[in-house]
This record gives C-alpha cells, sequence and structure tokens, in this order.
C-alpha cells in the first residue's frame, strides 16, 4: 500500500522522537500510523481541551510499546505541543517508553505489562453500559499480546456482558520481538478465535486508509457483540530497511546515518 502524505508526516514525526535518545520501539510504532490516524481522525469523539471529558470516547493502547506512534497522533491532534516530541525517553520527559495514564493528555492507561489493554478496556465499556453513558471503547493489541491469557478472559467477559460499545484492533504484523507469531505461538485461525469467543469479526489491510475508514463506518458490526478488527499490517511500514524485521522491533544506538535513511523512505 502506498503512504500518502499524512502517514508521511506522522512517520517523521515518529523519527523526530528517535532522533534525541536514538533509540525506541521502531517497528510496532511505524505499523500502528494508519490505525490510529482513522481513529483519531474520522471515528473517536474527543476534545483535546479537555482531555477528560466524561462523554469522550476512549482509545487504549494495549501495545504499549508502540507508544510513538500514539504520541505522534496526540501532538498532532493538539493534546501537547510538538515540540514535546523531541523530549522523548529523556530522564526529565513524561513521554517515556511506554505510556502513562494522568501524565500524558489522551492517554487512557498506562500499558506496557502485555494484556492489559483489554482487561481495562472491558471494564470501560461495562461501566459506559450501567451508567448509560453512550461513548465507545477502542482497545488495541498487538498480535504478539494476544498470547497472554488475560486477553482471552476480557474476551469472555465482554461477550457476556454484549458490549457492543467495545471494538478491539489487533495490529496483526506477524512478528513478535524476537521471531514470527506462527513460530513463536501460531494464532492461526485468527479470526475465527475472535467469533469463538462471541465477537463480530472483520479483517482489513491496516495500512488502507479507505479500507479502514469503511471498517469503522460500520462499528459494531453487531449490536450485540463487542467487535473486533483484524488489521493485517507489515511491521515498520515505510521504512523499507525495517519492514518485516524482528531486529527493528526495538532498537538502541541507532545512528544518525540511520536515521537519514528513515528520513529518505518517506520522501
Amino acid at each position: 500500500m502506498v503512504l500518502d502524505e499524512r502517514s508521511k508526516v506522522i512517520r517523521r514525526l515518529i523519527i523526530n522522537m528517535i532522533e534525541v535518545e536514538k533509540r525506541g520501539h521502531i517497528g510496532p510504532a511505524m505499523s500502528l500510523v494508519e490505525i490510529l490516524r482513522v481513529l483519531y481522525d474520522s471515528f473517536l469523539n474527543y476534545r483535546t481541551d479537555e482531555p477528560l471529558w466524561s462523554e469522550r470516547d476512549r482509545l487504549i493502547l494495549s501495545k504499549g510499546h508502540g507508544c510513538m506512534g500514539l504520541y505522534s497522533i496526540l501532538a498532532d491532534k493538539g493534546f501537547f505541543p510538538k515540540e514535546e516530541l523531541h523530549t522523548f525517553c529523556k530522564a526529565e520527559s513524561r513521554l517515556g517508553g511506554h505510556p502513562e495514564w494522568m501524565h500524558i493528555p489522551g492517554v487512557e492507561a498506562s500499558t506496557g505489562a502485555l494484556g492489559h489493554g483489554l482487561p481495562i478496556g472491558v471494564g470501560m465499556a461495562l461501566a459506559a453500559k450501567i451508567r448509560k453513558q453512550d461513548y465507545r471503547v477502542v482497545v488495541i493489541t498487538g498480535d504478539g499480546e494476544i498470547n497472554e491469557g488475560s486477553v482471552w478472559e476480557a474476551a469472555m467477559s465482554a461477550s457476556k456482558h454484549k458490549l457492543a460499545n467495545l471494538t478491539v484492533f489487533v495490529d496483526y504484523n506477524k512478528l513478535q520481538a524476537y521471531g514470527p507469531t506462527s513460530e513463536v505461538l501460531n494464532l492461526e485461525p485468527l479470526a475465527d478465535k475472535w467469533r469463538s469467543f462471541g465477537f463480530s469479526v472483520e479483517e482489513v489491510d491496516g495500512h488502507d486508509v479507505a479500507a479502514l475508514e469503511r471498517v469503522t463506518s460500520h462499528l459494531p458490526f453487531d449490536s450485540k457483540k463487542p467487535s473486533a478488527v483484524i488489521c493485517h499490517t507489515i511491521k515498520g511500514k515505510g521504512i523499507h530497511f525495517a519492514e518485516g524485521t524482528s531486529e527493528w522491533h526495538h532498537k538502541s544506538g541507532i545512528s544518525q546515518e540511520e536515521i537519514t535513511s528513515m528520513y529518505n523512505c518517506l520522501i
């Protein structure tokens, strides 16, 4: 999928963040860009000047190590100044290697201990149902992350309570930190797994903005079920030498030459 200029702009913001401390989870952040972009551009209800607005939709980035993608979108939308991105991972910065609730405007949960985001999201969605509030809850998980049993326990609970206000987006780039998901712990048949847990499921190219917009426009897929969107993505998307490799899941000591090459990929 060819990237348009907006997708390139957001990826450049991610590279800006890497320039200071020369490290970060590049692969997981790049595979998330179009998912986050579509959600914040055309799906979620929020107020940048009132991040804790009670009727806002909640988005939880359960794969917290992909936070550079989230930070870039939040800064792009005005939750905090873009200049702050240049403090990423510095000792005094609030923009750490995993997002922290109540420290960063727009962040709904502290994540990074993988498998926690969906349980939190189920609680938020159930609270909305009990209180008769209309806000929606979106949880973005990684594919390696859904090896965790807590994810499937939460999925059963979501199905039991018919949480149609809850949607899970799976960033299915098919690579974990140390290898392909098919070798580490095979997830297939992934769509059928979510269906068997009581979710209504759709699959989509996670870098196709138009396709993502079509899918989100039909949420919830079933008025009595939670929804799952399996997004087929490429780890490191947009940086050709980082695409589809676990080597760029996380990288430290990134050289200036490598950073320059990243920018050149987005010209």
